[in-house]
């Protein structure tokens, strides 16, 4: 099958890498990718919102399997398009990718539905919602109903933080049309999880569940960021968790958008935080994480292509579990300086040879440009690098070996990815 995949971060190299081990990948794409992706796919020069330009594509090359990583491309629209032109896609249409692109919309639909999720009240006036976070003990949460590209929320810890966020949404528009009306929710206190799941809109397939680590520096200090590592499994989550969260969250979800006359078609991402061993939502994302999808598909056994198209084709129930390798793996993300707000761009990148020959290790592209024989920086989040190993401690110290062994100027990471996976193993702060 000639295979396209949308997008050019982490996540799609690890989406084309998986897909390029697949026997039954005749030929791959990737528009836009990246300096690593053009290193196994055909990169083409098309933005992931770019439509009408990917569907002349898929034409010319005859593609048949369309993948959609970001959910731009996803609230844009694609897979209403390509599905209305006959050509099987993965992914949402724009009514399901609304989980993710309306967080009043999602934490709505919970409400009805009674899926577990924290109670909220939405906001459109200014002074209407600094009386009510007036009257409020923190901690509380206020979040932008838009896409913010990962900071629309507001963790409230004193009352004066509370109404100058909600002055920042309404008031200044700091985010646009995204944050013109706004969520005051309360405050869930526990771990989190990031659970996604394969779904043809009747049935769900669960990947391994997973963590990530949002914010720039270790111990979670710093800006948040779109995700600087992730590891899998999670070690306190037990075989009846997984199932109360498949049961009370995941199929309830996508049976719900069904009722309600959306077919979600592709990966339902849920944020979860587990107070106890009580799941609830904090967010859906209508789409595979970034980072978490590098350490999720480094372990997984089975071929992906099957999977995806058992979905875009409505009959996931005849696809079958995923097989996993064994072990932990571990995803540590190399950031530019001046990353969040202002990251450096065009610097070389040296060592990626040496990582190269070491094994269980690979090295996901995010913000990669290839000139020559040469690798340079070209975003925020630069490289993700991923091992796997026995043990949570067996993948961290493989990780941070690689890491080691690269380099560029201005390169920042978080030097405790997995760190709450020994802590949680140990029954520090497990549930």
């Amino acid at each position: 099958m000639r295979t396209l995949v949308v997008g050019g971060g982490g996540r799609e190299h690890a989406l084309v890498w998986k897909l390029s081990q697949s026997p039954k990948v005749e030929a791959l794409f990737c528009a836009p990718g990246n300096g690593g992706i053009g290193d196994i796919a055909t990169c083409v020069d098309l933005e992931a919102t770019d439509v009408e330009g990917l569907l002349d594509l898929a034409r010319k090359e005859r593609i048949g399997l369309v993948v959609v990583g970001p959910e731009s491309a996803l609230s844009a629209g694609i897979v209403d398009v390509f599905e209305s032109k006959g050509i099987s896609i993965f992914g949402p249409r724009a009514a399901g990718a609304r989980m993710e692109t309306s967080k009043i919309y999602s934490k709505e639909l919970m409400e009805r539905q009674g899926i577990p999720t924290a109670p909220f009240k939405v906001f459109e006036a200014l002074e209407e919602a600094q009386r009510h976070v007036r009257a409020l003990k923190p901690p509380y949460v206020v979040k932008a109903d838009g896409l913010c590209a990962g900071k629309g929320a507001y963790v409230v810890k004193e009352s004066s933080e509370g109404e100058k966020a909600v002055k920042e949404l309404l008031a200044d528009s700091l985010f646009g049309e995204a944050g013109s009306r706004i969520l005051v929710e309360q405050f869930l206190n526990g771990i989190e999880v990031s659970y996604l799941a394969f779904t043809d809109g009747q049935s769900i397939l669960p990947m391994l569940p997973s963590q990530d680590h949002k914010a720039l520096l270790d111990n979670d200090l710093g800006p948040n960021t779109g995700g600087m590592g992730a590891y899998t499994p999670v070690p306190f989550l037990d075989k009846p968790m997984e199932e109360e969260i498949n049961a009370a969250i995941m199929q309830k979800t996508v049976t719900a958008l069904r009722n309600e006359g959306v077919t979600y078609k592709g990966v339902l991402y849920a944020g979860l935080m587990m107070e106890g061993r009580k799941p609830f939502v904090l967010e859906f994302n209508a789409r595979f994480g970034d980072p978490e999808t590098q350490p999720i598909l480094f372990k997984m056994e089975s071929d992906l292509l099957p999977i995806l198209t058992s979905c875009a084709e409505g009959r996931l129930d005849r696809a079958g579990g995923i097989a996993w390798k064994g072990g932990v793996s571990v995803c540590v993300v190399l950031a530019s300086g001046g990353y969040p707000e202002r990251p450096e761009k065009g610097k070389v990148i040296r060592g990626l040879d040496e990582v190269r020959r070491e094994k269980d290790v690979f090295v996901f592209h995010a913000g990669t440009k290839k000139v020559g024989k040469e690798y340079y920086t070209s975003g925020g989040r630069v490289l993700g690098v991923t091992a796997v190993g026995e043990t949570y401690r067996d993948a961290i110290r493989k990780v941070y070996s690689a890491v080691s062994c690269i380099s560029f100027e201005g390169m920042q990471f978080r030097k405790d990815v997995g760190a709450k996976a020994l802590a949680l193993q140990s029954g520090g702060g497990s549930p």
